[in-house]
């Protein structure tokens, strides 16, 4: 988060975005949690007690929404992960997910709340799943394509549901705390899909970008294995 740097071998931080790496937290490990496993964990919290209710999570393929999957669940969730394509979905329910559909027509009743990854009109027909009290948040626009909602529509059908920008928010060290914790007691995988010398940094870009990777990528720097 904040100024550029994330792939520098050092960095200047706030003490207060910081976290303790016990030793029976592998570094790479815990080089997942900020960014993807932060948002996460705060996504999820900002939903609202959602023990029983039921969760969906679009984009649940990448490295976010395998966190907040996990999240979601160890909250106590019915969670709907929903991915692009079978392929993408393999491996969500052992973390966690008590259905994985592609698209959103395999939805068949209202959820509570909604982790949008993806954004575009899929985030309008996510947000068309909502019940009443419930809420969407739109955590990420991976399809890069604007969303249509009618609002007049809404209002008229007075089903007081919400539509919230999801940002991430400072500071970070008390969440990375506990996400650490998570790690430390098996209790959290951080999916690591792609791991190499960080002088392989393009090669980790063009596996991102071309979706290949399922969870995050790592790199390690010299001298550290």
């Amino acid at each position: 988060f904040g100024p550029p740097g994330a792939w520098a071998e050092r960095r200047a931080v706030d003490l207060a975005d910081l976290a303790v790496v016990p030793e029976a937290v592998e570094l790479g490990a815990a080089a997942t949690l900020p960014g993807a496993g932060v948002s996460a964990l705060q996504a999820v919290r900002r939903l609202g007690p959602v023990l029983g209710r039921r969760v969906l999570i679009t984009g649940a393929s990448g490295g976010l929404g395998r966190f907040a999957v996990q999240l979601a669940a160890l909250a106590g969730a019915y969670v709907i992960a929903a991915v692009g394509s079978a392929q993408r979905g393999e491996g969500l329910r052992e973390l966690g997910a008590d259905e994985v559909v592609v698209g959103l027509d395999g939805v068949r009743a209202p959820v509570f709340g909604v982790l949008d990854n993806v954004g575009g009109p899929l985030l309008a027909e996510a947000f068309s799943l909502v019940e009443p009290g419930g809420s969407a948040l739109s955590v990420g626009k991976a399809s890069r394509r604007p969303t249509s909602i009618d609002f007049e529509r809404e209002r008229l059908a007075g089903g007081d549901r919400r539509l919230e920008p999801f940002v991430v928010r400072s500071p970070f060290g008390p969440d990375l705390d506990c996400l650490v914790g998570l790690l430390a007691t098996g209790r959290l995988d951080p999916q690591i899909g792609w791991r190499g010398s960080w002088e392989r940094a393009p090669e980790a870009v063009a596996a991102l970008l071309g979706r290949r990777v399922r969870g995050k990528a790592v790199l390690d720097v010299k001298g550290q294995g």
